[in-house]
């Protein structure tokens, strides 16, 4: 069998060089203990539940049963997500790439070619200068540069995305002889500038005053909002930007597709061939649905087909640049295993982030989700799709490993040999028309080819589809991160963003291929039936976490225990519960070496994007499967405030903004701090009950991770304090919820 499917500490090398191994993989050495405790805390959730169940069927009035079936439908939710999260922990693993042995026994000329594939949607939000410098970087990898073709898929379809681009393509020709010749690591040319001091030598001194030179007048383009004479220097350009028109807008257009270099003719300055780089904006017509981001990859999987077809396609996010140029060699050390290429369907990178303070304030490491759960999947099938740092055998997109390759015209199979130039009219004709919005009309690109649609998590869904079809996926996660990009440093953005992932992922957990069915008979239960099942239903944590935000609290506020006493056997069993999931968590983050204060802001981000994020995403997924609301993909902002910029530096929250998203979270911390004051007035009037013990605890733990609520709500001047229009809502709700809840429970008492 491949790597993927062996168990235990094994090695895997290509038959002719056992001695020089490509790569090898190993078994982590917790996994026996993840085993033991999983099965001696199922016995403990199922005890609970029992427990649940008696109460039930004892209740005497109708509070007690209110509250015991409010808490067994958050427990039964917090178990299956429990359930399903194990799967991760049942053979985790992790991998070692050699490409130096590669480089010894493949010749240079064998080494497959590459298209990149580079999203952005608006010159504002997401800065051209961000773009062009991950673009950059990709060129410049340590791999022959007649290999590689750069796509940037421009779905705003502006022109000054396209002068930023015609302006990289004349510095790439000096920034990549240079960091070619000087083996830089740092091939983001403003990564680069900002790491160095004052010893350059006079060619990086050169270099520098290019790349701020070009700098300066693709920011003054971008400012004035349009390409002015003064800045096109050729015909060949002034015809490009031609096509702008005033009837040209960002949702309705015709498709432009500009060769900036071609790697047949074009050379640096040393001599050698520049890699390809093609700028495309799909045709737009504003009656034409258009697909989001998997619309734009799929565009640019027929385009790419028609000029280039390489077998390796990279996907990236334009702000994630490449961090380390040897990142393709590490992926060929798999491509060239013969046990795991035949099914191989992608390699996973990791997303890491830059400008992440000490303490990663808003949890945007995303620890389980990045790394821990990945090197967990990848000991059984492989890792899911993440939409970044992700390096596809084009061959995966086009039907499963055993059956025919499904494409309608011999330009698109993937196994074709473009034979002709790329700047060639009937190669660019063709391009042009593989990339209008009606190509797709009654075939099967993006449901059984290509990047598929039918949710906001086009990449995650994407990859559970392809390993239901039998492809299988590598998770590498090299000591130097491959690819490093900017995090959201605002509070609203951070949760607007896990707000579509939650509408997604619940269009993938209820859709016709929900990863309950389709999934678990396609690859089985553990792969598909757990793991998959755990995001797609992921949103579904917004029950458990509202519902124990706020029933405690106000059964507090009534003098109603819901929970066991001391005294009680019970109590025990809730307080392993409880220090059991935050322990295991806790030393997973150490074993990854993670600091305490990093793992306790994960966690009170997890809580926070469970009782806002996901809560209205849930709500925006119901309301949408009824008709009732129709869910967009919003660009998040990569322009960065000098302001909030210094508070996120010192670990500030930045509220600001008077989002609907910050209502639930400081309803619950307005509940949670006033009966906790409630209480600690009767305690200390000599009223304490031993019954309402837990209850205390769980306000306090509330309480503890809410205080930067509190600090945003009453002790903050600056712009980035709580609107005081969210404060007074949430003040009248909860005073609201509480006045209702009174009432109620005066009724049920009898």
């Amino acid at each position: 069998m491949g790597a993927l499917g062996q168990r235990g500490n094994y090695t895997t090398a290509p038959p002719s060089s056992p001695s020089l191994p490509f790569h090898t993989v190993e078994r982590l050495p917790h996994t026996a203990l993840n085993r033991l405790f999983a099965a001696v805390y199922t016995c403990a959730i199922l005890a609970l539940l029992y427990r649940h169940a008696q109460t039930l069927l004892h209740s005497t009035t109708l509070v007690s049963f209110f509250i015991t079936f409010s808490l067994l439908v958050s427990d039964l939710v917090l178990a299956f997500m429990w359930a399903t999260s194990q799967a991760f922990r049942m053979n985790p693993v992790r991998r070692e790439q050699f490409p130096e042995n590669l480089k010894r026994k493949v010749k240079e000329q064998d080494f497959p070619k590459l298209d990149v594939f580079i999203c952005t949607a608006d010159p504002y939000k997401e800065p051209p200068m961000g773009v062009v410098n991950t673009a950059l970087s990709l060129m410049a990898y340590d791999y022959p540069t007649d290999k590689i073709s750069v796509y940037v898929s421009d779905d705003g379809g502006s022109a000054l995305t396209l002068f930023a681009f015609m302006e990289a393509s004349k510095f790439a020709s000096y920034w990549l002889p240079f960091c070619r010749e000087n083996n830089i690591m740092d091939r983001s040319p403003s990564v680069y500038f900002a790491s160095t001091g004052p010893s350059w030598s006079s060619e990086a001194q050169n270099i520098k005053e290019m790349y701020e030179n070009m700098k300066v007048r693709v920011e003054n383009v971008v400012n004035r909002g349009e390409v002015s004479e003064t800045y096109i220097t050729n015909d060949q350009e002034r015809e490009a930007f031609n096509k702008w028109t005033s009837a040209f807008t960002p949702r309705d257009h015709p498709t432009v597709i500009q060769v900036l270099l071609d790697s047949s003719k074009d050379r640096d300055i040393t001599g050698h061939f520049l890699p390809n780089l093609i700028y495309v904006s799909r045709q737009k017509i504003k009656t034409s649905p258009h697909h989001f981001k998997a619309g734009a990859l799929n565009v640019l999987l027929r385009v790419s087909a028609v000029l280039t077809n390489a077998p390796i396609i990279l996907t990236q996010d334009c702000d994630m640049y490449s961090n380390d140029p040897q990142t393709l060699l590490k992926v060929l050390c798999y491509v060239f295993d013969p046990a795991i290429e035949p099914n191989l369907g992608f390699v996973q990178f990791p997303q890491k982030f830059i400008g992440i303070n000490k303490d990663d304030t808003y949890g945007c490491e995303y620890k389980h989700l990045a790394v821990i759960n990945p090197m967990g999947i990848d000991g059984l099938r492989g890792p899911y799709y993440c939409g970044t740092g992700t390096f596809f055998r084009r061959r995966a997109l086009f039907g499963d490993p055993s059956t025919c390759i499904k494409a309608e015209i011999l330009e698109l199979n993937p196994n074709n040999t473009v034979n002709k130039p790329i700047k060639s009219p009937d190669v660019l004709a063709l391009a042009h028309h593989v990339a209008s919005c009606s190509y797709e009309n009654h075939t099967e690109w993006g449901f059984k080819i290509g990047f598929r649609y039918g949710t906001l998590v086009e990449d995650f869904f994407t990859g559970f589809r392809l390993q239901c079809d039998g492809w299988r996926s590598v998770f590498c996660n090299p000591e130097r991160a491959a690819f490093l990009g900017n995090a959201p440093i605002n509070l609203a953005d951070v949760l607007n963003q896990c707000k579509r992932w939650g509408v997604g992922l619940l269009e993938v957990g209820f859709s016709e291929y929900s990863p309950i069915t389709i999934g678990t008979r396609s690859i089985g239960l553990m792969v598909m039936g757990l793991c998959y099942s755990h995001y797609s239903f992921w949103p579904l944590y917004a029950i458990p976490v509202t519902i124990y935000s706020f029933l405690p609290q106000l059964a507090l506020l009534n003098g109603v225990s819901v929970f066991p006493k001391i005294s009680e056997p019970w109590f025990f069993l809730y307080l392993f519960l409880f220090l059991g999931a935050y322990g295991q968590e806790l030393t997973e983050y150490v074993l990854d070496g993670t600091s305490f204060r990093r793992w306790w802001n994960a966690q009170r981000m997890w809580m926070i994007r469970k009782s806002s994020s996901f809560s209205f995403g849930t709500v925006e997924y119901l309301l949408k499967s009824i008709g009732l609301s129709a869910p967009g993909f919003n660009v998040t902002s990569k322009v960065v405030d000098d302001e909030q910029s210094k508070r996120y530096d010192q670990g500030i929250f930045e509220f600001g903004v008077p989002s609907p998203l910050f209502v639930p979270l400081t309803m619950a911390a307005i509940v949670n701090l006033f009966s906790l004051i409630w209480v600690s007035i009767s305690v200390f009037n000599g009223n304490f009950e031993e019954g309402l013990f837990l209850q205390i605890l769980l306000a306090g733990c509330i309480v503890l991770n809410y205080l930067p609520i509190y600090e945003a709500i009453a002790l903050r001047s600056d712009n980035g304090k709580m609107p005081t229009k969210i404060t007074i809502i949430a003040t009248f709700l909860a005073g609201a919820l509480y006045t209702a809840t009174f009432h109620c429970f005066q009724v049920m008492k009898y």
